[in-house]
């Protein structure tokens, strides 16, 4: 399997492991530098996404996506960002950040499955 198939899968999946596990987020990191195979990277993927979100976890991958619209939302997205986050209100914050992307065209983050859900 080639690499490029492998980076791919990554892409798409890098902020959906980062939801479940910011340990497998780095391992699979780590694996992908050192150019593991594409069963070695879906296997971790699968093995992250197996395993219960925890609080820390989710509200991390959140933040990481927020980073892509803190320069360029407006007041409300803002303010409605900052009440989510606080609240912990994944369920809504998960289409939030997707209705972003969206708004803002992050082509990146639109392809992630984390907002697919």
């Amino acid at each position: 399997m080639d690499q490029k198939k492998t980076e791919i899968l990554w892409r798409e999946e890098k902020y959906n492991v980062m939801f479940y596990s910011q340990n497998h987020y780095n391992a699979i990191r780590q694996a992908m530098k050192n150019k593991a195979s594409y069963e070695e990277i879906s296997a971790l993927i699968k093995q992250a996404l197996s395993l219960t979100p925890t609080e820390g976890s989710m509200r991390n991958a959140c933040q990481h996506m927020w980073g892509y619209f803190k320069k360029v939302a407006d007041e409300e997205e803002k303010i409605q960002y900052e009440q989510l986050i606080q609240t912990t209100n994944f369920r809504e914050l998960l289409p939030f950040l997707r209705g972003l992307a969206e708004k803002y065209e992050v082509t990146y983050l639109l392809e992630s499955r984390v907002l697919k859900r």
